[in-house]
């Protein structure tokens, strides 16, 4: 899922060290002032999940300064200073008769910090609007001057989506392949059916191997020139005399031989084998035939179907095989024909790309895989231990990637004039319910208050609009 998020300046606050906090939390200092908070300073580490920190792409970065009239920044700073006053407990003192200068003294960090949320959030969106542009990401704040009484003073620099055209991009097509099941698909579907219902049983009578039997063997082998290396060894192992997988050497040596016979063989492999410390190696073997085994494949008949699960018949089993087949294929089919058509708008329309937008959709990717690790049983003390900065460096090209494809389908889907109806998210919204076991008026307030009502709305915008451009494709 492509998950490329703009966020939106209304109602967040930015700090003095240039980002935009949308859920401002109070300070727990000992002032703990009862009153509401209209944001504060940020740490100064910016957002590091993962252990990423706030780098920007200078080809769409802009650099904004703010200024602010000493009567507006005198006007704040008494307006924050009394609010303290009113419910700073300090001993000594009865609450709201605590003197001015106190208060500025002891909580002159919490006060600036106020002051500062206060006065640059909205001056910020001013100097935005009048450039035109639409902010990606947190602005990092420079330079910052602030006190009671003189002009406040500050430079923000922040990310923006670059405007570009799309003419044209209805005529940006890709291969779209048939979605009709062959018939070759589903015999090779059926023989894996089969396959999962062999029967594996020794042949009891005094005969030698052939072709099509299957060999149990022990064996151990020595890699020429490696004299202190492991030998290759195994028990019970069985080797299809013949078969498609098996090396020729092997055959030919068991191929006439009888259970109980000793044997020896030497392989030599082929530089491309599959197995990487056998590769290009010649290993001599000596081998004990154990046994001899008969592979035995159940016929496709109605009892076959029976026995795979809740049909029928085989004809049953055939249409409902067919059906998945056709439904799995059109998935793939679908899903890798928009890929190439992604890749093929993004060379069509190239554009710088915010780089705030690329780590969030790192984070957005290493989530998934963690979550993905942790649900096969990985320990948060496993994790820890992870090479992050490997593991970003590597989600990186794909990142890039997702982010492009966002943005043109945003773009597309203005162009279009493509919406997302109210039923169409509460349809939504109610299988996301039914996934997480959330009530659905829960998952609503949760979703609403954390933003992602919004970003599930964009996303739903974007799959019609990739739905829109794929069923567009000739072919």
């Amino acid at each position: 899922m492509i998950e490329v998020g703009v966020p939106r300046l209304e109602g967040k606050k930015l700090s003095s060290t240039g980002t935009l906090e949308s859920n401002p939390q109070p300070d727990a200092a000992d002032a703990a002032p009862e009153h509401n908070h209209e944001g504060h300073v940020h740490d100064g580490h910016g957002h590091e999940e993962h252990g990423h920190g706030p780098v920007l792409n200078p080809e769409c970065t802009r650099e904004v300064v703010l200024e602010i009239p000493a009567e507006e920044v005198s006007k704040v700073y008494g307006r924050v200073t009394n609010n303290y006053r009113k419910y700073a407990k300090i001993p000594g003192f009865r609450p709201g008769k605590v003197p001015e200068s106190v208060i500025r003294r002891k909580f002159a960090a919490e006060i600036r910090k106020e002051v500062v949320d206060s006065l640059l959030p909205e001056r910020f969106n001013l100097a935005v609007n009048e450039l035109k542009v639409r902010p990606v990401g947190q602005p990092q704040v420079t330079d910052l001057v602030v006190e009671d009484g003189a002009p406040l003073h500050a430079k923000a620099v922040f990310e923006y989506l670059q405007e570009f055209s799309i003419d044209g991009y209805q005529s940006v097509t890709v291969d779209k392949p048939s979605v009709n099941v062959t018939e070759e698909e589903f015999q090779r579907e059926v023989e894996q059916l089969r396959e999962s219902r062999v029967v594996i049983e020794p042949v009891e009578e005094d005969r030698a191997l052939k072709d099509g039997d299957w060999a149990q063997i022990r064996y151990k082998g020595q890699i020429e020139g490696e004299a202190d290396a492991l030998p290759v060894a195994g028990e019970d192992s069985l080797v299809e005399v013949g078969g498609k997988k098996t090396v020729e050497a092997f055959s030919s040596v068991l191929r006439g031989a009888k259970a109980g016979q000793e044997l020896k063989a030497e392989v030599v492999y082929p530089a491309d084998y599959g197995e990487p410390k056998l590769a290009g190696k010649t290993v001599a073997y000596e081998l004990e035939v154990k046994g001899i085994k008969r592979r035995t494949l159940p016929e496709l008949d109605d009892d076959f179907a029976k026995e795979l699960g809740n049909y029928e018949s085989y004809a049953d089993l055939e249409t409902r095989v067919r059906e998945h087949l056709a439904n799995r294929k059109r998935r793939n089919v679908e899903a890798e024909t928009k890929e190439r058509l992604y890749a093929a708008l993004a060379a069509k329309y190239p554009f710088a790309v915010p780089e705030s937008l690329v780590q969030d959709q790192i984070d957005n990717r290493l989530e998934r895989g963690l979550r993905a690790l942790a649900a096969q049983g990985m320990s948060p003390d496993q994790m820890r231990k992870m090479d992050f900065s490997r593991l970003r460096a590597a989600q990186r090209e794909s990142a890039v990637a997702e982010v492009k494809t966002g943005i043109l389908l945003d773009r597309i889907a203005r162009e279009e004039k493509i919406e997302v109806s109210d039923e169409e998210l509460d349809s939504e919204l109610q299988l996301l319910s039914l996934q997480s076991r959330e009530p659905i008026d829960t998952l609503k307030v949760r979703l609403t208050q954390d933003g992602g009502l919004a970003k599930i709305r964009e996303q739903l915008r974007r799959e019609k609009t990739a739905n829109l451009l794929y069923e567009r494709l000739p072919g």
